[in-house]
Order: C-alpha cells, then sequence, then structure tokens
C-alpha cells in the first residue's frame, strides 16, 4: 500500500466511524421514549430533532471552513495561523450559540408553526426544545473542534469524541429517564449532558496540540478576518442550497401519499448509508489537499487526486454491487411494512445508480473544502440545484416520482461534473 493511501485511510476510516455513530444521539431518545407509553412522545422526539438538525444543518460551514484553513496552515508550516484559525472558528460558533439561545422563543415558535402537528406532540416537543437549545454553543463549538482536528491531519480525536458523547447520552438518559423518572425533560436534560461533556471532552484533547491565542492583532486581523468571513458564507449558501432540494425531496414525496413519502424515505436511507462512508474519504481529501496546497506542493496533490478517486470508485462498486444483490433484504431490516417494501421495488434501481452517481461530488466537495475554494462549490450547487427542480418540474406530470428520482440522480452527477469542469479550469 502506497503512502498517500495509508494517510487517506487514516483520516477516512476514524471519521467514518464518527458518522455513522453520530445519528445515535437521536436512535437513542427515539428508543426510549418508545417505552414511554404514549405515540405523542415519539412524535415529539422525531419534531425536536429535526427542529435541531435543520438549525444546526445551516451552519456546517463551522465544521468545513475551519478544516480547509487549518490543513493549509498545517501545511504551510505556520502554528500561529493553525492556533488562530480555532480560536476564529470558536468564537464564532460560541457567539453563535448563544445567539440560538437568546432567541429561543421566537425561534421555536417558528419552527413549530412551520411543522405543524398534534397539541401534546407540540406542547412535548416544545419541553424538549427549550431545554436542548442550551447544548448549541456546544454542539456548535464541537463544529469549530472537529474541523480543525480534521484540518490538524487527527480524525481520531473527532471520533473519539463522537463515540463519548453517545456513551454519555445512553447514560445519562437511561438515569434521567428510568430512575430519577423525569418524562421528556430527562431525554432532553440527557442529551444536553452528553453535548456538553463532548465538547469539554474535545477541548482536553486538542490542548495536546497546545494551541496558543498568540496576540489579538492576529487572531482578529482584517485581511484574515475577511478571507474567513468568505469562506464560510459561501459554504453557508450552498449548505442552503443542499436544504431546499433535501426539504423539496420530502415535500414532493409527501404530496403523492403516505406510501411514496415512506418509499422515498426508505430508499433515501440507502443514499445516506453511502454518504457516511463516503463522507469518510471526502474528510481525508479536505485534510490532505489542504495540507498539501499550504505546502505548494502540487505534484503530489495530482497524486492525492487520482487516489481518492480509485478509493471513490471501489467504495461505490461495492456499494452498487451490495444493493444490487441484497437491497431487499436491507430494506427489510430497516423496515417491515410489506406495502412499502413491495412499492419500493419499482424504485430500487434508481437506488442502486446513486454510489456512482454522487461518488464525484463526495470527493470534489473534500478537495475544494481543503483548498478552500468555497465559491466553486457554490457555483456548481447552484447549478445542479438548478437541474433538479428543472428536471423535477418539466417531467415530474408524465414520470411522477420517477422523475423526482431522475432529478436526484441527475443534480448528484451535475455536482461531481461543474466541480470537474471548474478544478480543470482553474488548473489550466
Amino acid at each position: 500500500m502506497r503512502k498517500i493511501d495509508r494517510d487517506i485511510l487514516a483520516l477516512a476510516l476514524p471519521s467514518v466511524v464518527a458518522n455513522i455513530t453520530t445519528p445515535l444521539l437521536g436512535l437513542v431518545d427515539m428508543a426510549i421514549v418508545g417505552h414511554m407509553g404514549s405515540p405523542a412522545y415519539m412524535a415529539a422526539i422525531a419534531l425536536g430533532g429535526t427542529m435541531f438538525s435543520m438549525i444546526y444543518w445551516v451552519f456546517g460551514f463551522l465544521r468545513m471552513g475551519t478544516s480547509g484553513m487549518t490543513a493549509q496552515a498545517c501545511g504551510a508550516g505556520d502554528r500561529q495561523e493553525r492556533d488562530a484559525s480555532l480560536y476564529r472558528a470558536m468564537s464564532v460558533a460560541l457567539g453563535i450559540g448563544v445567539v440560538l439561545i437568546a432567541l429561543q422563543r421566537p425561534l421555536r415558535g417558528a419552527l413549530l408553526g412551520f411543522f405543524g402537528g398534534e397539541a401534546e406532540a407540540m406542547e412535548l416537543a416544545s419541553r424538549y426544545f427549550d431545554i436542548l437549545v442550551y447544548g448549541a454553543p456546544a454542539t456548535l463549538g464541537l463544529y469549530a473542534l472537529n474541523g480543525w482536528m480534521i484540518g490538524a491531519q487527527n480524525s481520531r480525536l473527532a471520533m473519539w469524541t463522537s463515540l463519548i458523547i453517545n456513551v454519555v447520552n445512553i447514560a445519562a438518559s437511561l438515569l434521567l429517564v428510568y430512575v430519577m423518572h423525569l418524562g421528556i425533560e430527562g431525554v432532553a436534560s440527557g442529551t444536553l449532558t452528553a453535548q456538553w461533556t463532548g465538547f469539554a471532552a474535545g477541548c482536553l484533547m486538542v490542548r495536546g496540540y497546545r494551541p496558543h491565542v498568540g496576540r489579538l492583532r492576529q487572531l482578529f486581523d482584517a485581511a484574515r478576518l475577511k478571507r474567513f468571513f468568505a469562506v464560510n458564507v459561501n459554504l453557508f449558501l450552498r449548505t442552503l442550497c443542499l436544504v431546499v432540494v433535501t426539504v423539496w425531496f420530502t415535500r414532493a414525496g409527501a404530496r403523492q401519499g403516505d406510501v411514496i413519502l415512506s418509499v422515498n424515505a426508505l430508499l433515501m436511507q440507502l443514499f445516506i448509508l453511502f454518504s457516511y462512508m463516503m463522507d469518510g474519504f471526502a474528510y481525508a481529501g479536505e485534510a490532505l489537499a489542504g495540507k498539501l496546497t499550504g505546502a505548494r506542493r502540487d505534484v503530489e496533490k495530482r497524486e492525492l487526486l487520482r487516489r481518492l478517486f480509485f478509493a471513490g470508485s471501489v467504495v461505490s462498486l461495492v456499494f452498487t454491487v451490495a444493493y444490487a444483490l441484497a437491497g431487499d433484504e436491507i430494506l427489510r431490516l430497516l423496515s417491515d411494512d410489506n406495502t412499502v417494501i413491495e412499492r419500493a421495488h419499482e424504485y430500487m434501481w434508481w437506488s442502486i445508480s446513486v454510489p456512482f452517481a454522487g461518488m464525484a461530488a463526495f470527493i470534489w466537495d473534500g478537495v475544494f473544502v481543503g483548498e478552500t475554494r468555497t465559491r466553486q462549490m457554490l457555483v456548481s450547487m447552484a447549478v445542479a440545484m438548478a437541474v433538479f427542480f428543472s428536471v423535477n418540474f418539466t417531467l415530474y406530470s408524465t414520470l411522477g416520482n420517477h422523475a423526482l428520482w431522475l432529478a436526484f440522480i441527475l443534480y448528484l452527477i451535475t455536482r461531481g461534473l461543474a466541480q470537474t469542469i471548474l478544478y480543470r479550469h482553474k488548473a489550466r
């Protein structure tokens, strides 16, 4: 195995583990309330979890932007800038977290009004939200910490913080709900405890790098702050485009009835499973491409691209074969509703095509983040979003749900193709 392959795997595999364990926070909460005797509790957790997912998703730039800039500073051997990138990101993350807490009432009201629901579930979700919102600084601070860890070429620390969060969440939630009988408040408080414990653990792990605050003049240097916000604004807008496509995909499925909505949600889990694996290689691309960019080692970066795309092709082939040969078995692990599974057969081949359709987009996302070429990421996402809506609106009346899936596949392909064109154009 080549050294570059070992470097890629050393960064990718811990990230894959962290990605897979991340959804356990919501799953543990759902499993606990599922034994409370009322469907309203499950509805409240589903509603509350979705609300926080939407909030935090749009602030994903705190991880991506920090990763790219930290990796470049590491490659350039600029320790002061490496450490400054951490403190800048942490300052912004904690500031946003405090603002979210201050705006919790109007924010909660707007989100509950948007999603709706039955009165009991809405009341429980409101109580869940009012407690868990105090974890916003910790959660967003972890985004900055994890981005910095990946950029510093150590994704293992991000993996360990994720594992710590999940262990603490399970223990605290079980204690507060089944021993102290605190109900929905116990579930929320358990997750809140896990978030702050994970943040504290992340801070302790980062101390091993001895990051130095340095002079405030460098930390808040006008030119560096301008670059920081330029990079992150593009990532923020790019994430909004991604959210629009995802929300529309769900909405379009819902308009076709509960069965199609369930079918699409079930098949989308296959895309999410694939994305957990590919995100690990994207994170490796962020760290290594950023480091090589900072060190101005373009020849090695071209080799990195070849190896990343080779690894992505292998992963895509494995998932394609697995979905083609064992798609039914995978679906039955996720659901026992025969009606939904039977209808899913009609669209299964779209899911089989997802790995190769989306592979390039994941790899390029990592490389572009590492090189902090976020404007090109925004452009490619905007073009892909336009393709998605154009295909869906044009063909929906004749192809129905197949038009929605075709639009999604073309959206993935367009992202990868547009980024390929933009990267090669910049290289000339």
